[in-house]
């Protein structure tokens, strides 16, 4: 069985490659310099992706950081609407989910 502890590593280890990845996002998005309009229509596709990849990294960073809060609160593992305890095959998949899987199904 994981542990509370256990998970606020695994969640700090997330956070930390998120973080990273980031910021590799950024330095790709201000190296483009291409004069070449073809290039800089490849270039701007790519711009696309990268800018969706970091917005998907944004939200899972503010579950990540929200999860956090929820284990220093002595809240971590139950579902912020109906209170259950959220199954640890759930938290297994997702270690920063705030529902269970019956509100999760809700949402």
């Amino acid at each position: 069985m994981t542990t509370v502890a256990d998970r606020k590593a695994q969640l700090e280890a997330r956070r930390d490659d998120l973080n990273r990845r980031m910021q590799e996002i950024d330095a790709e998005l201000d190296s483009h310099d291409s004069k070449d309009w073809e290039e800089l229509a490849t270039e701007r596709e790519t711009d696309e992706v990268l800018e969706d990849l970091g917005l998907s990294a944004q939200q899972e960073l503010r579950m990540i950081d929200a999860a956090l809060g929820r284990i220093e609160a002595g809240e971590y593992g139950f579902c912020v609407t109906c209170g259950a305890e959220i199954s640890q095959e759930r938290l297994d998949v997702v270690p920063a989910t705030p529902f269970c899987r019956t509100c999760a199904a809700r949402v």
